[in-house]
């Protein structure tokens, strides 16, 4: 309903009965913001590479979007924006951060010009009770971000707003607070979590960078588990990741990548059921596994 029409017609309450003026604006509201359910989405982002490299991984992040409905917006959370306390991008326009080093030129010249959406960062931030939202002017899209979606929607059409992550906090606070933000789902907003469940850059096989299927003993063990875990919904194992052993520690040595996935499950619906796909080690010790909740 355009802006006038909505005027005009909200004109017209004092003239109706009490019961009628309630249920009208029920219906009004349901019109104006109610949408199906959005599914969610943690998304392996692995290599910056994969923004313009055309291989098995962005093949996948392309297909899944096929069963996705147009989102209205879409809210990411991803591994490469850490601060103290939470934020979230209320800009107009965010700005492609490339935030990386050491790659072909080509990737540098990526853009990736989706608009922002200051009223869903208001909402964003009105939502959550449990800490003080910043609405940050300053950050924009991160590769976190731009190189997944971009292969899901490339044609940037399609609004993009970033939550942060607080460094302060620890799991179970993540996976709480995204428990906060569930109603976006039901207004067209596609929430999406970006990292790696498996990321230790420090044991990377430098020999083998693209060999995929190639995961350490304790890649391979920790990927076991946690696929096991996250389609039975044992989020207490996953919440608390630091007590399940040696693997574990050697898998997650930082939690920025791994924190996207408490979000993403922090969100699941009991009923709701996990997709995994891109189901990869590569490089010894990262994993590109991606999974869709609906």
């Amino acid at each position: 309903m355009k802006r006038k029409n909505f005027i005009k017609t909200i004109g017209l309450l004092p003239l109706m009965g009490t019961t009628m003026k309630l249920d009208y604006l029920a219906k009004l509201n349901d019109h104006l913001s109610n949408t199906d359910k959005m599914p969610l989405l943690f998304l392996g982002h692995g290599s910056p590479m994969n923004a313009i490299e055309e291989n098995q991984f962005v093949q996948g992040f392309r297909k899944i979007s096929e069963g996705i409905a147009k989102p209205k917006a879409i809210l990411c959370i991803s591994a490469h924006w850490e601060t103290k306390g939470t934020k979230v991008t209320a800009m107009e326009f965010p700005k492609t951060i490339h935030d990386f080093g050491g790659f072909p030129q080509e990737l540098f010249e990526v853009e990736y010009p989706a608009p922002g959406s200051p009223e869903l960062a208001k909402e964003t931030k009105d939502l959550i009770s449990s800490t003080q939202v910043e609405l940050d002017h300053n950050w924009g899209l991160d590769h976190g971000a731009w190189s997944v979606i971009k292969h899901l929607y490339p044609e940037a059409n399609i609004p993009v707003i970033q939550m942060s992550i607080d460094y302060t906090k620890g799991p179970q606070y993540h996976y709480e607070l995204a428990k906060e933000i569930s109603r976006l789902r039901a207004k067209g907003v596609l929430i999406i979590g970006s990292g790696n469940l498996v990321h230790n850059l420090g044991k990377v096989d430098w020999a083998n960078i693209n060999k995929v299927d190639h995961g350490y003993d304790w890649t391979l063990e920790v990927m076991e588990k946690m696929n096991d875990w996250i389609l039975n919904d044992n989020h207490e194992k996953l919440i608390n990741y630091k007590s399940q052993g040696s693997a574990f520690h050697l898998a997650i040595p930082t939690p920025e990548h791994y924190l996207p996935l408490l979000y993403v499950l922090g969100l699941k619906g009991s009923k709701e059921t996990v997709e995994l796909f891109n189901n990869k080690a590569i490089a010894g010790s990262l994993s590109m596994t991606s999974l869709k909740v609906e």
